[in-house]
This record gives C-alpha cells, structure tokens and sequence, in this order.
C-alpha cells in the first residue's frame, strides 16, 4: 500500500487556552482532518493546568497545542512539566504572541510553535507534522 493510498490516522489533540476565542480560532485554523494522511481529529478542550495534566496523565492524547499566554498557568510552564513528568508525552506545539518568545517554546522543550493570530495556511501542516511523528507511542507518567 502507498503512502497516497495508507488510510488516515485519527489522532487526538488537546489544546489549552483559557480564553474560548482562542480555541475557537485554533480549531478553526487547523480543522479536523488538517492532511489526507492524518485525522480525523478529536479535539480535547481545557481551559485550566489541571485539567491539561489530568488529560495527559489519562492517556491517548497525541499532540497538545498550548497556549503561552493562558492565564493564569501559561502554556510554557506546562509545556515543561509535562516534559519533566511524563515519560513519554505528546508532542507539543506552543502558542506564541511575539515571534521572540519562540526561545521561551524552545526552553520549554515544546517540538513546534505556531504565532497568533493562527495562520490557517500554516497550522494544519505543523500539527500533521505532529501527528505523524507522534503516532503509535502512548504517554506514560514517570
């Protein structure tokens, strides 16, 4: 079977933001099936920290697309607690307001960084890109 033939992979991404405007665009940006090869998506909504740990720490979440300017834990900071408690988390794309914020994505070890306002020509190839690098490895706390 070819790649242009393989069915798509459905992945799940959680995406944060404690303000609803800026899930909506997200979503709106990315869509549910953002390549041929990969979706449909499930999207998992949260508006608070602990309610992205208590996903994550669930299981089946492949990709998490974090707000950095959420308030009043922002995206970066659970960018790196996940990193530093999850044995095997997902691939995390951060959400930045000012394109030199993208050292503050880097140090909290997040794989991809997309600028708001979402642009929704380039979104959907960074969380396919996501998907497909992440697929078949579940989360599994340390």
């Amino acid at each position: 079977m070819s790649a242009a033939e393989k069915p798509a992979a459905p992945a799940t991404v959680l995406l944060y933001s404690h303000r609803p405007e800026v899930r909506d665009a997200v979503r709106a940006a990315v869509g549910r099936q953002p390549a041929p090869d990969v979706g449909p998506l499930t999207w998992l909504e949260c508006s608070t920290g602990d309610e992205v740990v208590a996903a994550v720490d669930a299981g089946g979440i492949d990709v998490c697309v974090l707000d950095g300017e959420a308030q009043p834990t922002g995206g970066m900071a659970l960018a790196r607690q996940l990193e530093m408690e999850v044995a095997d988390r997902p691939a995390v794309c951060l959400l930045v307001a000012r394109q030199p914020d993208r050292w503050l994505a880097h140090w909290s070890r997040a794989e991809a960084t997309l600028a708001l306002p979402v642009d929704p020509l380039v979104a959907p190839g960074v969380v396919a890109d996501l998907v497909r690098a992440r697929a078949g490895r579940p989360a599994a706390r340390r």
